[in-house]
């Protein structure tokens, strides 16, 4: 196991994979894992793809690589400026190949909740809502979601509440893939230091593992990528993921 493949540097490694050459490919607000993803492909892939940011970079080329995914320093360098309804028309009209999306709960047919824990009217948690997560999960060609707890109470039989459904392509855990197949979501992989029943174990939804094994290592460029984005650990102690 190389040094520092955990659950942190999985999630943003297997996010970045989902980025293919020639796409446009967009990250949110609140999204720190994702924009990391973004930036390790640009520096670690011998591709070109179009990255844009929800601070409106178009190509960014960042002087720094900020804690917020929202920080204007991720226009600096931009080709153009993209306003929110400017991301919202380029996925409507088809222009938007992958997105990254947050997701409070998942769903086994790749539906998300980002509205409410527990009931609408009496709720435990009131969330943020679906924002540009409504618009873009059912419109983007493709949409992909993380989440830094793999657990039955996030990744759930039944969601609270439906925020948003549709091109949900791929979800990524501190140990697992899962990627979208025959309308449901089904098991890609799994962190080398996990198992194939301790990712049944600690999912809520049943899925389909045919042909799924342990993810491929980090490679020495995505494993110098990230260490070069993150060179202090930053990121990775204010995500405070854990495999277990």
């Amino acid at each position: 196991m190389p040094e520092g493949w955990s659950g942190f540097s999985f999630i943003v490694t297997n996010l970045a994979r989902f980025v293919r050459p020639g796409e446009v490919t967009f990250s949110g607000v609140n999204s720190t894992p994702p924009m990391l993803a973004c930036l390790l492909a640009k520096r670690a892939y011998d591709f070109e793809f179009v990255y844009i940011n929800v601070a409106g970079g178009v190509q960014p080329v960042p002087s720094k690589i900020p804690i917020s995914s929202s920080d204007p320093v991720l226009a600096e360098g931009s080709a153009s400026i993209f306003a929110n309804e400017d991301f919202y028309d380029l996925c409507t009209r088809g222009g938007m190949d992958l997105c990254f999306l947050g997701a409070a709960q998942v769903d086994g047919l790749g539906q998300t909740n980002v509205s409410v824990i527990g009931d609408w009217h009496h709720p435990k948690v009131r969330l943020p809502g679906g924002g540009g997560g409504a618009v873009m999960l059912p419109t983007a060609r493709r949409a992909v979601t993380w989440r830094t707890e793999h657990s039955r109470r996030t990744l759930v039989e039944k969601l609270d509440f439906v925020t948003a459904a549709g091109g949900m392509a791929g979800v990524v855990t501190p140990i697992a893939v899962f990627v979208k197949r025959d309308g449901r979501l089904a098991l890609q992989s799994w962190h080398p230091e996990a198992s194939l029943d301790e990712v049944r174990e600690r999912t809520g939804f049943a899925f389909d593992a045919a042909g799924a094994s342990p993810t491929a290592l980090p490679t020495q460029r995505e494993a110098r990528a990230l260490l070069s984005l993150d060179p202090e650990g930053q990121f990775e102690r204010d995500a405070r993921v854990a495999l277990r």
